[in-house]
């Protein structure tokens, strides 16, 4: 679709025309890509996993976390605008080389400072803001770069299947991390992440150049670092699944203080009870991926219902009276997080142009993660000053709010369209 024209609300609402599926894993390129998505997006999350969990360790206090959260997240609300564009001009194999030998880095450099015992809680809120600088960069490139491995023919059903590989890694990466903790400490985990590093490096340098389809790069005027802006400004219902993103992000997505808080202060399970309440989550996430990858793409309705859903789940799970109750709401919780991320995801990538994807994209993932931030420093003052059970009801009721007040603007703006 062409930049220069407002898409109607309905784009997102209204079933796209039939696309013969095919089989994307026959494809040498495509094959890598979703193996370096996986192992990519499990490596960052479990390297956020250990370093919040590092810092509770050295502190005491989920506040604490929730700083380390912020830490990890915030750059992205600074740098994302400017990553998008960079991601539109240079060669986005290029960007991905780099990142990822900046992450590999990091996580090398934590796995050697823990193990000597030296290490410091500044230190780890150093390498949290590193981590997010870096991964401002690098997720947009990885939406984007897609395009160029399939091309045109079958981009949607190659951006659906991308997008529920990442998110499920993104839960599986914790889970693992969270097992590795409570067998062999937090130098095993950035040591694991940084072989999940290097292995990603290895895939993005077999991909084979010639196979890629080649895009047009945005042209480098002063105005195109707004384009990003003015495009989602112009297409109401974008903006608002946008904003949805957001919004979930800072009142769900705080899975690292939650549990870790569960962990420590309800069920008093350690690190062993925060891998396995990171495990059922991933269990959750991966039948949501399977499921948004059945549905292909749920409309603006399933977006903000499942964004409701979620809600609700996590408002449940804080009230189960027993672990195995908690446990299997849990479950739930991995499912509808999913199934949210994966369709909002898709839907806004689908949305946007292909010569614009890459800062739409980095106006939708910042936000999203920055929202996470800011819910990482709710949700820990709320477990401090309330308690670990008040502060997931408190946030799961904000996620559900959240969904109803987006939908109900979504629904207006659809009327004043059919008009």
């Amino acid at each position: 679709m062409s930049s220069d024209r407002p898409q109607s609300a309905e784009s997102l609402r209204s079933p796209q025309p039939p696309v013969r599926w095919f089989h994307p894993l026959t494809q040498h390129n495509y094959r890598l890509f979703l193996g370096m998505t996986l192992a990519g997006s499990m490596g960052v999350w479990m390297q956020r996993l250990a370093q919040d969990w590092l810092v509770l360790q050295l502190t005491g206090s989920p506040a604490a976390v929730g700083i380390a959260v912020a830490l990890q997240f915030l750059p992205m609300l600074v740098v994302g605008p400017l990553s998008g564009l960079l991601v539109d001009i240079f060669p986005k194999r290029s960007i991905m080389m780099i990142c990822q030998s900046v992450i590999a880095l990091l996580a090398i450099g934590l796995a050697a400072w823990v193990a000597s015992g030296n290490i410091t809680v500044w230190a780890v809120y150093g390498s949290c803001v590193a981590l997010g600088v870096t991964s401002a960069i690098d997720a947009p490139a990885r939406q984007v770069f897609v395009n160029e491995v399939v091309g045109d023919a079958g981009l949607r059903p190659a951006i659906g299947v991308n997008n529920a590989i990442g998110q499920f890694g993104a839960m599986l990466g914790p889970a693992v991390g969270g097992v590795v903790i409570a067998q062999a400490g937090s130098a095993a985990a950035f040591a694991a992440n940084a072989l999940l590093s290097l292995l990603v490096l290895g895939m993005i340098a077999a991909v084979r150049p010639a196979l890629l389809h080649a895009s047009a790069p945005a042209s480098r005027g002063r105005g195109q670092l707004l384009a990003g802006f003015r495009y989602v400004r112009e297409r109401p219902a974008l903006l608002l699944i946008i904003t949805l993103a957001g919004l979930l992000g800072a009142f769900g997505m705080n899975g690292p203080v939650v549990l870790a808080a569960f962990a420590e202060r309800v069920w008093h399970n350690g690190a062993a009870g925060f891998g396995l309440f990171n495990t059922v989550g991933a269990v959750g996430a991966l039948a949501g991926a399977l499921l948004a990858a059945r549905l292909k793409t749920l409309g603006r309705k399933g977006i903000v219902a499942a964004a409701g859903l979620f809600g609700l789940s996590q408002l449940v799970a804080a009230l189960m009276p027993t672990l195995v109750l908690f446990i299997v709401m849990l479950v739930v919780v991995g499912l509808m997080a999913l199934l949210f991320l994966t369709s909002a995801a898709t839907a806004v990538q689908l949305e946007a142009g292909p010569e614009i994807r890459g800062r739409v994209m980095a106006l939708y993932l910042p936000l999203l993660l920055g929202g996470h931030a800011l819910g990482g420093l709710l949700a820990g003052w709320l477990t401090e000053e309330f308690g670990v059970r008040t502060g997931l009801v408190v946030t799961g009721a904000l996620a559900m709010l959240s969904a109803a007040v987006v939908g109900l603007l979504l629904w207006r703006n659809s009327r004043r369209n059919r008009r």
